[in-house]
């Protein structure tokens, strides 16, 4: 049986909810200015760029999903986003054709959350609040990894954030060839993972946690990460720091009943989810890549 890795993660695109705006528009949710970097082109089929004002995507019109979001989150912005209130407003996005974006009849009555990529807690401004409420911004996710794990996973960044600027970069990926969707029309991720780079440790690291409800999750290399998903998070930082994981802070789960069971662990020597062997991340996200377009073609 083939083992398909198809890894998603996000870029930029348009200011003041405009589709299809310029990288430079953008540049300054990336590390050095530079997007991330789509490293297979057959990823890139019904993708379009959206730029928000304090976070950036790629989305897919095959997925209906991001396939990346992109964040630069400093002391000054993680103060801010302390002062503002939440304020749920979930919306389907107006800058994608009604045929490519998700609505909330997809996952009404589904059982998953409408997961944020970009997470609200890290807006700063009414402006950058509402925007994250799109559902461009949007993954289906584990009421229990989402209210969680994942939860968790987002304070731990912010709290890092607060000391020294840094840019992430969040998204789903897909593994594997039985996928599931959300009416035929939405792909329900099997991992979602959170890529960091410090520019003052000129060092970075990517949490990797699976979709499910749960305490585990991995610590694995900007390059590992590279590898499983095919998108360059962060293309302006040299390659052999991407080699090594640094340390992140471990997540302070709050419990549940249903998370019940031991604090949040990452193994010590991690190992991520890897494409068969003797293939190359070209070849097997290719295969996804044709296995989600013929999902984009069902009626």
């Amino acid at each position: 049986m083939r083992l398909f890795a198809f890894a998603i993660g996000l870029v930029l695109a348009t200011c003041s909810l405009a589709p299809q705006a310029s990288a430079q528009s953008c540049s300054q949710h990336f590390f050095s200015g530079t997007a991330p970097k789509l490293l297979n082109p057959k990823l890139e089929p019904k993708t379009r760029q959206i730029c928000y004002s304090e976070f950036a995507l790629l989305h897919s019109g095959l997925t209906r999903t991001p396939l990346w979001v992109a964040e630069h989150l400093t002391p000054e912005r993680v103060a801010g986003a302390r002062d503002l209130n939440r304020v749920d407003n979930f919306h389907p996005d107006p800058n994608l054709p009604a045929s490519e974006r998700a609505e909330f009849s997809d996952y009404a009555r589904s059982g998953y959350d409408r997961g944020h990529m970009a997470p609200a807690g890290d807006m700063a401004t009414p402006e950058g609040m509402a925007e994250s409420f799109s559902l461009a911004n949007m993954v289906p996710q584990d009421r229990g990894n989402n209210r969680f794990l994942w939860e968790s996973i987002e304070r731990a960044v912010r709290q890092y954030s607060e000391r020294q600027e840094i840019y992430v970069v969040t998204g789903p990926i897909f593994q594997g060839e039985n996928l599931q969707s959300l009416k035929g029309r939405v792909l329900v991720p099997t991992h979602l993972a959170k890529a960091l780079y410090d520019p003052r440790r000129n060092a970075g690291a990517a949490y990797l946690v699976p979709n499910q409800a749960g305490n585990d999750y991995k610590v694995i290399s900007i390059a590992d990460l590279q590898q499983l998903s095919g998108i360059d998070a962060f293309p302006q930082v040299p390659a052999s720091v991407k080699q090594t994981a640094m340390e992140l802070p471990a997540p302070q789960l709050r419990r549940s009943r249903r998370n019940a069971g031991p604090a949040p662990r990452s193994p010590s020597s991690p190992e991520p989810p890897a494409p068969s062997p003797g293939t190359q991340s070209g070849d097997f996200l290719g295969g996804i890549l044709d296995a989600i377009d013929n999902f984009g073609r069902r009626p």
